[in-house]
């Protein structure tokens, strides 16, 4: 017993134990015997001298039986089955159309089941009972029982608890366990130097060493060096951030300048800019968000008379526009952004003669139904390269050099047709053996460049990024993405 290393709660119980030897203890004598307040500590010492083998612990099991949030409601407004006997009695007709309107759907029918088990029948739709005394007699005692709860389980009416139980949410079955601690001859054999209190040092510091009186009269905390440690959590990006770093470091690479704009916009530069029919489906209520404040954005007069000729008839370009008439109002509505493009549009109109390089990986909004494929708010990668001599082998070789460096090799192009685009282009790469389309490029049209003065070809293109991160993460549903789901957070992948 020299070796014998106990806590101080352990020995402060010990102790306690030891003066009353054939006691038997549960928490709340330990609570008044030690003078704590904290039932886990006690426990925790009672247990601490089982495991050294000092103390013996018992335990009983009790069930109570108590009302469950239907049987409050039984009590307060009656069961039932009651209410149903009760209506029979006072109802001119007891048929089944008098209960269906005397009583919800929910209880009418369960109603049904009780009342044959009491003894009623329904003879051409109609209910009647042989003998109804009898009838009320079981239900008194049914409720008489429910009135009696809680009590324990095992002086309960086993007949009534049976039929209970298989009511639902009538009755609850509560568990208690109860734990009592009974002293061995070991522990009256212990050496009372084992129990004296000492102060105890778990963790040493420079401070602590200074101080060799505190230390030299106090006992050290044992630690068992060869138990498991538990794995530290660290804090780590999130795996869409992560992807969205990855991202802009592979553009900044290749020489572009990330582009960060506002979400609120007009429908004139998201749509009207960008050769998007006024009458266009995209523009419809189910597919973008409006804004009520602002409900419109000003927009320079001169600007939106460039985006009325070229879509009235074309203006200047060659082209034949889309006709009809073309709507100030429609174009200054306020929106929350569909796209990326609108801010690379208004990069353009800022800095028509400037060769640019240009990305950006931002949020857009489109009012789209939640499922596995879909979200109403994601996120767009958008780029474009403005600069004489800019072709459609340029965008391509782009392309490939970007997914390339995502780690996708395999990328293949075909033809498309976007609005504002011509030639128009899907991307796509080939991923475990199949090809899956991310994205659309080309070659912005004249009726897009041509009213912003832009000196040279633009090549844009635009991706979703959640298609992406499902890629490279191997998510066949998107909202994962966005669930708190800290123990998936801590299996993926450093990006």
């Amino acid at each position: 017993m020299a070796t014998l290393a106990l806590t101080n709660p352990e020995r402060r119980l010990a102790v306690a134990m030891r003066a009353s030897a054939d006691a038997a203890w549960d928490v709340a004598s330990i609570l008044g015997a030690c003078a704590w307040s904290d039932q886990a500590v006690a426990s925790g010492a009672a247990v601490g001298l089982v495991d050294h083998g000092l103390v013996e612990q018992h335990e009983a099991t009790s069930e109570t039986v108590r009302l469950g949030t239907h049987g409050h409601a039984a009590l307060e407004h009656g069961l039932l089955e009651a209410r149903l006997l009760a209506w029979m009695v006072e109802a001119e007709r007891p048929d089944m159309a008098s209960l269906n309107q005397a009583f919800e759907r929910h209880e009418s029918g369960p109603g049904i089941g009780l009342l044959k088990a009491l003894g009623v029948t329904i003879e051409q739709g109609v209910l009647q009972c042989d003998d109804l005394d009898a009838a009320n007699e079981t239900v008194t005692a049914r409720s008489a029982f429910l009135t009696s709860l809680p009590v324990n389980a095992a002086s309960a009416d086993a007949a009534m608890l049976d039929h209970f139980r298989r009511r639902r949410g009538l009755i609850e079955m509560e568990s208690i366990v109860h734990r009592t601690w009974t002293a061995l001859p070991a522990l009256m054999a212990l050496d009372e130097a084992l129990l004296e209190e000492k102060t105890t040092i778990g963790e040493i510091t420079p401070e602590l060493l200074q101080q060799r009186e505190a230390w030299e009269a106090a006992e050290f905390r044992r630690f068992d060096v060869t138990l498991p440690s538990a794995t530290p959590r660290m804090g780590r990006t999130h795996p869409m951030q992560a992807l969205i770093e990855r991202i802009r470091t592979i553009f900044l690479e290749m020489g572009f300048s990330e582009l960060v704009d506002d979400y609120v916009q007009t429908a004139g530069w998201n749509m009207d800019a960008l050769f998007i029919p006024q009458d266009h489906p995209a523009r419809e209520m189910q597919d973008t968000f409006y804004l009520d404040s602002p409900a419109s954005l000003p927009i320079d007069q001169a600007r939106m008379n460039q985006w009325r000729a070229i879509h009235e008839h074309g203006g200047e370009t060659g082209s034949r526009g889309w006709g009809g008439t073309f709507s100030d109002d429609v174009a200054q509505r306020g929106l929350l952004r569909t796209h990326t493009t609108v801010n690379t549009i208004q990069h353009l109109a800022e800095h028509p003669k400037t060769p640019c390089r240009v990305f950006s990986v931002d949020r857009v909004f489109r009012k789209e139904a939640i499922d596995r494929t879909h979200l109403p708010e994601f996120h767009q990668i958008e780029g474009i390269i403005m600069e004489e001599g800019a072709d459609l082998p340029m965008l391509v070789t782009t392309l490939r050099t970007f997914y390339a460096k995502m780690g996708y090799p395999e990328v293949r192009v075909r033809p498309a047709y976007f609005p504002y685009t011509e030639p128009s282009l899907e991307v796509e790469v080939r991923w475990r053996g199949k090809w899956l389309e991310l994205g659309g490029a080309g070659i912005f049209r004249p009726e897009v460049t041509e009213p912003l003065g832009c000196m040279a070809p633009v090549c844009a293109w635009g991706m979703g990024l959640e298609r992406l991160a499902m890629l490279v993460l191997g998510l066949d549903d998107i909202r994962q993405l966005y669930i708190s789901d800290l123990a998936w957070l801590r299996d993926q992948p450093m990006l």
